[in-house]
Parts: C-alpha cells; structure tokens; sequence
C-alpha cells in the first residue's frame, strides 16, 4: 500500500467511525426520549407509540445504509425484544438484506484467486446472479461432469469492514455498560461479543460447507427434506459451492396450490423439521426466514444458506424438557422457578408479578377457546415485562425462539389456522417423556407414560424429603436476621401515606401558628422597631407554600378508590 492509498483508507476509517457513533448518538437520544413522561404522552401513550414506529423506521433505513455489517446486526436484534422496545423489534424482523449485486468481471477474478487450477472444473457461470445479499451473492454454473451448481461469493473486503465496525461497537457496548440506567441486568459486552462471533463465523465459508454437510446427514433417512450437496474440492473460505437443488418459495400459496399441494401439510413438515433438529439432533438452522426455505415440486422441504447454525446442550435440552412438563401441567410456580434458573429471569427480583403473569398465560392463552380478553390483559405488562425488568433471553435461546416464530409466520401465510400448538404435540410428548423421537418410536406409548410418570414422581418425592432441610435453613436465617419478611397491602400502605401526610400538615400548621404569634409579638412591642415583625411574616411564605402541597396531596390520596 503506497502512502495515497494509505492516506485514503486512513480517511475512510476514520469517516466510517464518525458515521457510526453519529448514528449510536442519535439511537440513544431517541431511545432515552421514548422513556420520558414528557415526551409524546409517556411510553404507554398511543403518541408515543407513534413516534417509537416512526423511529424504528428511520432505524432500519439507516442500517441498511451502513451495510452489511449493521443489516446481519439488526437481523440478529431483530430475536432480542430484551434489548429494544416492540416497535423496534417488529421492524428489524422485515429486514431483508439484498442489496445490489457486484460486477461480474470482480466475481470472476474472486474464483481465480481462491479456486486457481480447480476453476477448470467449471465449464460455465451465469453472469447474472441469482441472488445478492449483504454477504454474498450466488451464481448458476455447471460442471464438467454435467451437474448443475451454484457457487456463492462473498463479497469483496467484507472482513476489513466487519472488523472496523465490530470494534466501533464493542466500544459501544462497553459505554452501555457503564450507564446506570441500560447497563443494569443486561451484560452488553458479552453480547457485542457474541454478535463478533456469530458474524465473524459467517465470513468462513469453509465453516459453512461443514455445517451444510452435517445439517444434510441429520436428515439423510427424510426423503421429504432435502439439503444440496457440498462440492468440496470447490469450496474455500470466500467461495462455497453446493448442488443446484431448485424449489419454489415456501411462502408462495398460490403457487403451491397450483402445483396441488396441500399449504398446510408443507407448513406442518417445515414445523415438525425444526422441531426434530431441536429435540433429537441439537443441531439446527438458526436463520430460516422465507428466503431459505423452498418447496420441491412433490411438496419436500428445502433448505438454504447455512452459515448461522445454532446448537443445543443436553443441559438446555433438559431445562427445556423441564419447562415443557410445568407448561403442561399448569404448574406456575415450577415454571416461573425454571425460567429463572435457565436465564430468562434476571436474580434478585420479585418473582410474584411474574409468577401472576405465567399463571395468567398457562390457564387462558394456552387453554382453548381463548378468550377475548387477554390480550388487553397482558398488553399492559409486556412492555415492563420484556423490553425491561426483568425478562432475559440468553444467547443459547435467541436463535431458537427466533426460529420458532419465523416458522410460525410461515405458517400462518399458509393457513390461518395454523397453530404452532398443534403441530408440536407428537414431539413436546418425548420431550416430557425425557427421550428422543427415535428412541421413543421403539416403545409403546404406555411405556413412555409410566416412564415419565414415574420419573415426575421421582421428582416429587425428593422434593418432599427435602422440606425439612429448607424449613430449618428458613429457620436459621430467620433467627440470625438474614431473612427479610416482606408484607404487602394496597390499602395499608395509602393509609401509612395519608397518615404520614396528615402529620406533615399539622407540623407545617403549628409552625405556621408560632410565627403568627411572634409577628403579633413583636409589632405590640414598642422598645423594638415594628419593622422586625415582617421576618416572621417573610419566612412564612415557603411555609404556607409547602403546607399548599401537602394539602393538595392528601386530597388526591383521599379521592383514590378504595380509600
């Protein structure tokens, strides 16, 4: 690099830098502005939900102008409702990221550079590419042997750009962190770090290959999944090639009637794939929004683009398992007790509310028919409850409920009646049972009942005989001041403050009363000049102006209802 070019990439640099804190700036000053009560009527007011739409729209359009490294970041905030309000949430879920492809004369000199002699394999490419997103973008070409592929390309100096904007946003991050008020529960480092991670391993389409070819081997007993072929002696870090495997857009209705499929049975099929990569494999597609999945002509499901592949720990698998057998036995404060110790309830805080909140969900949002009235039940506490304290998603959960609720909005395009529930069943029912599908289709159900039947009994009796253990822990702590009982009531705590107000008026009336009486006083004495008793007189006005307060306080907390 000689000292012009030097010079330039210097000044990019830094111009890249100052764009991208102007934006943070911006970012913060309205999300701090959306906080306030003074502002567009409050955060609950319908204005100010207005403007928070207005805003996320003016969020997206700026992502997508700073590129690909801020569109792959706004997709991946698009599964953190913890991190931004809903509106923001709702517009980040539709970000797509195509944006206009680069010349063909760079895409040719890529090949040459990564492939070199193993190019000759490729006896065509189509100029024109399939598809062009932040990334890369995807070419048609054949082989020498006849088969049909598709080569995809990263994009030219992507990594030099990731790096400068990833480092720009741990600096962020580590700023956030140091704010009393949005560092508090909410670890931004390590999530700017997990961002890092998650993209800086999409840039390796080496890495990619691999995961293409596992995810392919899960599946290979499915004749109705299908997942193209690794070409491996064309693949590279920069360079991917897979077998050409066309389809049709799963969320294309229309056209899957007119080929005389069934939308609803493709919508159960893609649901039931993600749910056996989940319960039995461990190892699923993190990213499958509409443009990765596709339908083959006989109604089998395609996959796409495998460069955000998620895992799942038997420990994880175990607390979901948990909280499935809670959810299904109704059990409220099992479940409120698992979501805390999984990381999805932060430590420390009062679990009732949220203990009242669950029981709420499981007795009528997950009980048929639903009521008309839960929605404006809960609507009330999922902005605290989600985007505040005290709900938490860790990174190990993100991509999962990310991809259960794409699926479900796939669903929905589908068939209306679609209901993730539903589908589910005959594999939430060996997740409760502690087995996986395969192994639970070699017993009978009866099995796998008394199986898991006498496991929660099992459960039961050992948190029986540990009763007595945590009565005397209890106890002790009690004795030695460590436990605090905390007692609540409504009506008791409106009495204590009409109480506490009452007193203040009467000190403020008496001391009022005094300097009356030593005004008096000292106007009636002739040896002292009458002008001393406007002192009294003068002090007295802050006095009667706070005793007006409390006054005006007492009288509104007399006008609450049930006073």
């Amino acid at each position: 690099m000689n000292p012009q070019q030097g010079r330039t990439h210097w000044l990019w640099r830094q111009g890249r830098i100052i764009r991208i804190w102007v934006f943070v700036l911006l970012l913060l000053v309205g999300l701090w502005r959306d906080q306030q009560q003074w502002f567009a009527g409050g955060p609950r007011g319908e204005e100010g939900q207005r403007q928070r739409r207005r805003r996320a729209r003016w969020l997206l359009k700026e992502l997508i102008s700073l590129g690909p490294t801020f569109i792959k970041l706004g997709q991946l905030l698009s599964a953190r409702p913890d991190v931004l309000p809903p509106e923001y949430v709702e517009q980040l879920s539709q970000l797509q990221d195509r944006i206009p492809s680069f010349p063909f004369a760079i895409a040719q000199q890529l090949l040459t550079e990564e492939l070199g002699e193993r190019l000759d394999q490729v006896v065509f490419i189509e100029e024109e590419p399939l598809g062009s997103a932040s990334l890369a973008q995807v070419h048609g070409a054949r082989l020498a042997d006849g088969r049909s592929v598709v080569l995809k390309l990263q994009r030219p100096n992507l990594e030099v750009l990731f790096r400068l904007d990833l480092e720009v946003m741990q600096q962020v991050a580590q700023l956030l962190h140091h704010h009393p008020r949005w560092g508090r529960g909410r670890d931004w480092p390590a999530l700017a770090l997990q961002c890092r991670r998650v993209l800086l391993r999409e840039l390796d389409f080496g890495l990619e290959a691999e995961y293409a070819a596992r995810f392919r081997q899960q599946f290979a007993d499915d004749p109705m999944v299908r997942v193209p072929a690794v070409v491996w002696e064309l693949c590279s870090r920069r360079v991917l090639c897979l077998d050409y495997v066309p389809g049709l857009k799963i969320t294309d209705r229309q056209g899957l009637l007119d080929q005389g499929l069934n939308p609803r049975e493709v919508a159960s099929r893609g649901l039931g794939s993600y749910l056996r990569q989940l319960v039995v494999f461990g190892f699923f597609h993190a990213d499958p929004h509409p443009g990765n999945l596709a339908v083959a002509e006989d109604g089998g499901l395609i996959y796409y683009d495998f460069g955000m592949m998620g895992t799942v720990s038997p420990l994880l698998r175990s607390r979901i398992r948990r909280m499935v057998t809670y959810a299904a036995s109704r059990d409220a404060a099992g479940l409120t007790e698992e979501l805390q110790q999984v990381g999805l309830l932060a430590k420390g805080i009062d679990l009732g509310p949220v203990r009242r909140l669950v029981r709420l969900m499981l007795t009528e949002v997950l009980t048929p028919p639903f009521s008309s009235g839960v929605l404006e039940k809960l609507s009330g506490d999922i902005y605290d409850l989600v985007y505040g304290q005290p709900f938490r998603l860790p990174p190990d959960l993100v991509f999962v409920l990310r991809a259960l609720s794409t699926f479900e909005g796939v669903g929905r395009t589908l068939d209306p009646s679609f209901t993730l529930v539903d589908i589910a069943k005959p594999y939430l029912i060996p997740l409760m049972s502690g087995q996986d599908m395969d192994s639970s289709s070699k017993g009978t159900g009866t099995e796998a009942f008394l199986s898991g039947l006498s496991r929660q009994a099992a459960e039961v009796g050992s948190r029986a005989l540990g009763i007595p253990r945590r009565l005397d822990e209890s106890l002790a702590r009690l004795e030695q001041g460590d436990l605090q009982v905390q007692v609540r009531s409504g009506d008791s705590e409106r009495v204590l403050r009409r109480l506490v107000l009452a007193q203040q008026s009467s000190g403020l009336a008496t001391l009022l009363g005094a300097l009356a009486i030593a005004a008096a006083i000292l106007s009636t004495t002739m040896s002292i000049s009458p002008w001393l008793a406007l002192l009294p007189l003068v002090s007295m006005a802050p006095i009667i102006k706070g005793w007006l307060k409390v006054n005006l306080r007492l009288r509104r907390e007399e006008r609450l209802p049930g006073a």
